[in-house]
């Protein structure tokens, strides 16, 4: 029974896992390219592969999700399931212990480390927030990534240990599984990210497999499912690497105002600090707490402040959304007030796409000549002006380039390059470079 519990809860949270990073494999590789970077793993020669990676992690947690839940090639399954485990708890530990050391820089603990092993903890250690786990649809802290990671774990050893005495299920267990797996997976998808696509996923990939293993009689049917479920997973990663992710769960989404989301509400609680005050007092050095009110001590000299951040108060969903031209002026309010305005977004602009600036040059010029008038464009990149100017030359780029973090253009659209439209600082539409509309599409539809 036990390991029944542990089949099930793990078969289908790694499928709910699995898709959501499927659902943005380019997000999951960023991700990758944090650990790959100097100062956590320090395998920069990863980087060209971080999107194969990425989507082959994808795919193998949703077979090994299927096939824990079929009970099918459990010794394989159930090692692969193991090191996989293993492998992601290391990771979330590393996340959280390294987030620790950030936020306790003069701990006892922290000087222990470094004197033993000889580092530096906001020196040698990488400061990552969260380890993707569940891509941008829910946010976990460190050490929640890693409590999770250690209870999946012991399921796993749980199966592991139990995989033997798993034997091939008949029909009957099947459904059985299948409808307590698909009820599990809805209360992930509808409890946890509001999103009803992993469901029919699963409808769908638990009636092909089902009717390859009851009709067929082969030995090989087992590795004919994976097979099945690896196009289907794969499929579907692909799918959303060649146009958009099929649900938005970052800031930018359309029907997201960007101007609102920069702003905390006001009942937002707010940063907390602790100041340190340095006074000369009888020619000594004391320090004092804000409470003290030093400054009133008769003859005391102010030598110095130290201020640390006790609480971290509200982070507004979009904090670096900021559009500077070559002379550093700031383009951002001008842009989210326009009635519309095209946003040709790339995040680096040398590595686009090209092919498809003409498209962009020529849903401009559509606008330029509209004569009801139509929409601006302004290109995004976060590439240096002269980077830029040259691109520009190259391609007859049309349209003013500014200038914006990486990071943040990452997030706004995973396309390089991409195309969004705003209304008044709403975002109304998005597009992959696949996709881009002619301009009497956009304004028959959108720019009315």
């Amino acid at each position: 029974m036990l390991s029944r519990i542990s089949r099930l809860l793990v078969g289908s949270l790694f499928i709910v896992s699995g898709l959501i990073k499927a659902n943005d494999p380019i997000g999951f590789s960023y991700k990758l390219n944090d650990y790959f970077a100097a100062g956590v793993f320090n395998m920069p020669w990863l980087d060209p592969w971080a999107l194969e990676l990425s989507i082959l992690v994808c795919v193998a947690e949703i077979v090994l999700g299927v096939a824990v839940l079929f009970g099918a090639r459990m010794k394989l399954a159930s090692w692969s399931l193991l090191i996989l485990m293993i492998f992601f708890t290391f990771l979330t530990g590393y996340t959280a212990i390294a987030n620790w050391f950030f936020d306790n820089p003069a701990s006892g603990l922290t000087n222990f480390f470094e004197g033993i092993f000889g580092f530096v903890a906001r020196e040698d250690i990488s400061y990552m927030k969260d380890c993707g786990c569940f891509g941008d649809a829910i946010k976990l802290t460190p050490w929640q990534s890693f409590a999770k990671d250690v209870v999946l774990l012991v399921f796993s050893v749980i199966i592991f240990i139990k995989r033997d005495q798993t034997k091939p299920q008949g029909l009957k267990t099947d459904l059985m599984n299948l409808v307590i797996s698909g009820l599990l997976i809805a209360v992930f998808s509808f409890g946890m990210v509001s999103w009803y696509f992993p469901m029919v996923f699963a409808l769908v990939t638990f009636g092909v497999l089902l009717g390859i293993k009851n009709l067929m009689e082969s030995d090989s049917r087992d590795w004919i499912m994976a097979a099945a479920a690896t196009v289907i997973s794969a499929g579907f990663s692909a799918y959303c690497v060649m146009h958009l992710p099929i649900k938005d769960f970052r800031p930018y989404k359309i029907g997201n105002n960007i101007s609102e989301l920069k702003e905390c509400p006001p009942d937002a609680p707010q940063d907390v600090y602790d100041d340190t005050w340095f006074y000369l007092v009888n020619g000594e050095v004391k320090t004092y707490k804000t409470a003290q009110e030093p400054w009133k001590i008769e003859g005391a000299e102010f030598v110095d402040r130290e201020t640390e951040l006790i609480f971290k108060g509200c982070e507004p969903p979009i904090h670096d959304f900021v559009l500077e031209d070559a002379d550093g002026n700031d383009y951002t309010e001008d842009i989210l007030a326009e009635p519309f305005i095209f946003l040709a977004i790339s995040y680096d602009i040398k590595e686009s796409n090209s092919e498809f600036q003409a498209a962009l040059n020529a849903l401009n010029d559509g606008a330029a000549n509209d004569p009801d008038g139509g929409p601006f464009m302004y290109g995004l990149a976060s590439n240096t002006y002269d980077e830029i100017n040259t691109y520009r030359h190259e391609h007859q780029v049309n349209y003013d380039v500014l200038t914006g973090d990486a990071t943040m253009l990452k997030t706004i659209i995973r396309s390089n390059p991409g195309l969004i439209l705003l209304r008044e600082g709403t975002v109304i539409g998005k597009w992959h470079y696949n996709d881009l509309p002619t301009y009497d599409t956009f304004k028959s539809e959108y720019l009315r």
